[in-house]
């Protein structure tokens, strides 16, 4: 079934039509979603998982489980369902803990009328959390993927997050994504960033292989990356800018520059808001070359029940835990999402 939404073009978008003309345009969803430790209740071999064991100082346990898994599937239930019925198409997810978690996460009663399908695989992180990559197979057809593993030449010991490359069609376009998790800034910025400069560079790898088959790839590189849009990171390695006039030979728009200029974020930490959750998009993405969707808008979804209500937080995503103090929120991150569009054909 075909889904239309009318836009109301009140602000400068290359869509926009001319004069009195009204247009009618469908929509496709690609989000991003922090789930922030989702974790069975299963003791892993060979991985660091004892945070989120039964007896634990967490105490974390099956009716915990089920409950986080709830409400954060009512979180991507509610995702855009204002721009197209079955809300996300497509949604990276970081910090789960294995296929079998992912693959409950969809079945919950959210989630399960839309038949979400899960590509995963397991990675060599320490904390035994992983991406994946949930879609819709009635709007993605998904015929391949592949996992990227990130290695530091001078430390065999480094083990991290995979970058996982999913390459389906999305309503009559190929479109590929590649959903990462970069290295945090545990141990401070002057130790860790280097390793975050190994992720990007990666991710450039990955997209240049891309770009190299076809100049009009349509590409979507999303993730929490642990930077922000400035950060050199992001800008000079993954080689992403914020203005779209500059989203030429190979270099990625970011459309989270703009709302990250204006305070704008996703997480918040020591009274300061950062945008480390982002979805940056190939030049055809922003052209509508090879293709017919191409980039609308993009949205933080921050919506008041995943803020904390009070207290020194107030304001902040309401999580999980606060180090070992359950509160029953969500995540410590907020997800986002970009509004593909195409124009509608007419009488359909």
């Amino acid at each position: 079934m075909t889904h239309r939404y009318a836009l109301l073009l009140a602000f400068a978008c290359p869509l926009a039509a001319t004069g009195q003309d009204k247009k009618e345009y469908q929509a496709a969803l690609v989000g991003f979603y922090n789930v922030e430790n989702i974790y069975d209740t299963l003791d892993a071999p060979g991985v660091d998982d004892a945070e989120f064991l039964p007896g634990t100082a967490k105490d974390w346990n099956s009716a915990r489980y089920w409950s986080k898994l709830d409400r954060v599937a009512g979180v991507i239930g509610s995702m855009g369902k204002e721009l197209h019925p079955q809300g996300m198409a497509i949604l990276g997810l970081a910090e789960v803990e294995n296929r079998t978690v992912v693959e409950d996460l969809v079945k919950r009663d959210a989630l399960k009328a839309r038949n979400y399908k899960v590509v995963h695989v397991d990675g060599p992180d320490r904390r035994g959390v992983d991406v994946a990559l949930v879609y819709n197979p009635t709007l993605y057809k998904v015929y391949a993927h592949k996992s990227y593993r990130l290695t530091a030449p001078d430390d065999t010991s480094f083990r991290t997050r995979d970058q996982l490359l999913v390459s389906g069609v999305l309503d009559g376009d190929t479109t590929h994504v590649i959903v990462a998790h970069w290295p945090s800034r545990r141990g401070g910025e002057k130790r860790s960033a280097p390793k975050r400069k190994l992720a990007a560079e990666l991710g450039r790898r990955i997209i240049d292989s891309l770009l190299a088959i076809n100049a009009d790839a349509r590409i979507v590189y999303m993730g929490d990356l642990n930077d922000d849009p400035n950060n050199a990171s992001v800008v000079r390695f993954l080689r992403v800018n914020g203005d779209k006039s500059k989203a030429v030979n190979g270099t990625f728009f970011n459309p989270m520059h703009e709302p990250f200029s204006k305070g704008i974020g996703s997480l918040a930490w020591r009274d300061s808001w950062n945008l480390f959750d982002q979805a940056c998009i190939s030049p055809a993405l922003v052209t509508g070359a090879g293709g017919r969707y191409r980039y609308y808008g993009v949205r933080i979804f921050n919506e008041p029940y995943l803020r904390q209500a009070e207290g020194n937080f107030a304001g902040y995503p309401f999580r999980t835990y606060v180090g070992d103090n359950y509160q029953a929120g969500y995540s410590d991150h907020f997800p986002v999402f970009l509004i593909l569009v195409k124009e509608a054909a007419a009488g359909r």
